[in-house]
């Protein structure tokens, strides 16, 4: 029996590579073009996928028997097409959820102790001027966390939060599963409260643009807001109008309305605001671990079996 050929839209951790390699023909995407990934589809019987996939993909794939997200997010593949055609589609639920959770935690410090400014006032200018800048930091014991999307990575958000002495509110779609000492609150009540708010919810037809001027207007001057979801869940312009103002202490952004982020884009020349290239879930320590994942639930699914965390089971039932 020939071996299977498994496509990777972007490399993987080394230590897996050859795990992989072991048992199938590995090719990795010299880019992540829609033309690129279409060249090279049709020869794959599974899919490792890091990058937005075109919405079409599937029609250049008649041997693709199953796609593997390697991460959670299921936004860069067209599921639906997939599981009309029959093919399996599995994610990493939990895989990264440090690793966001570290992330939030770290801006919020960041931003409250202006860590960056004082590192680079004391290297440039030196002691004297660069001690004045902690005056203005802001402890977050006390304070007010609120969470929009307490899934796993806001209930670890919750958990390290709580630590620091932190009141937290979730806003969730299911108030009675929150964690214990995570109190449920509207989204009104959430925004206007809220010392600090995390979105770590997904994107979908309810959290769409739903950090907008109006909600903006009801945060404390001096509140922060870390977005880990997805870019279209906060109005960008919005924000960026908030901050030049002075409407808002500060934002933490690792995802964006145009990705990868280019020289022009105004987040560059706005004040206060943190901006990483969407980063948050990718450690060397995550990494290893959703490679292993991928590459586990990919051989599983070309041996025929049943993973449980398809997201699609019903293409096994054919």
């Amino acid at each position: 029996m020939a071996r299977p050929t498994v496509l990777l839209t972007d490399t993987i951790h080394p230590a897996m590579r050859p795990v992989l390699a072991e048992h199938c023909d590995v090719i990795v995407a010299p880019d992540a073009s829609a033309a690129t990934l279409a060249s090279l589809i049709g020869t794959a019987d599974g899919l490792i996928v890091r990058n937005k996939l075109p919405d079409d993909i599937f029609d250049h794939a008649p041997r693709l028997r199953a796609v593997v997200r390697h991460g959670v997010g299921l936004d860069l593949i067209p599921v639906a097409a997939a599981t009309a055609r029959g093919i399996a589609v599995a994610n990493l639920p939990g895989s990264n959820t440090t690793a966001v959770a570290e992330y939030c935690i770290a801006a919020m410090l960041q931003l409250r102790r202006n860590l960056a400014q004082l590192d680079a006032r004391l290297r440039a200018d030196g002691w004297a001027t660069a001690r004045p800048l902690a005056d203005t930091g802001i402890e977050l014991r006390s304070g007010t966390l609120g969470i929009v999307g307490v899934g796993a990575v806001g209930a670890r958000v919750a958990a390290i939060a709580a630590a620091l002495g932190m009141d937290v509110l979730g806003l969730t779609r299911r108030p009675e599963a929150l964690p214990a000492g995570v109190v449920a609150a509207d989204k009104a009540t959430l925004f206007a409260t809220a010392d600090v708010v995390v979105l770590a919810c997904p994107l979908n037809d309810a959290t769409r643009g739903l950090v907008d001027a109006a909600t903006l207007a009801t945060m404390k001057p001096d509140a922060l807001l870390v977005n880990v979801a997805r870019a279209a869940v906060v109005d960008t312009a919005a924000l960026l109008a908030a901050l030049v103002a002075g409407r808002l202490g500060g934002a933490a952004l690792d995802v964006h309305d145009r990705q990868p982020l280019t020289a022009d884009d105004p987040v560059f020349s706005t004040p206060r605001l943190l901006l990483t290239p969407h980063v948050a879930g990718i450690t060397a320590t995550s990494l290893l671990g959703m490679s292993r994942g991928a590459v586990e639930t990919m051989l599983a699914l070309l041996r025929g079996e049943h993973p449980p965390n398809v997201v699609n089971p019903e293409v096994h039932a054919r």
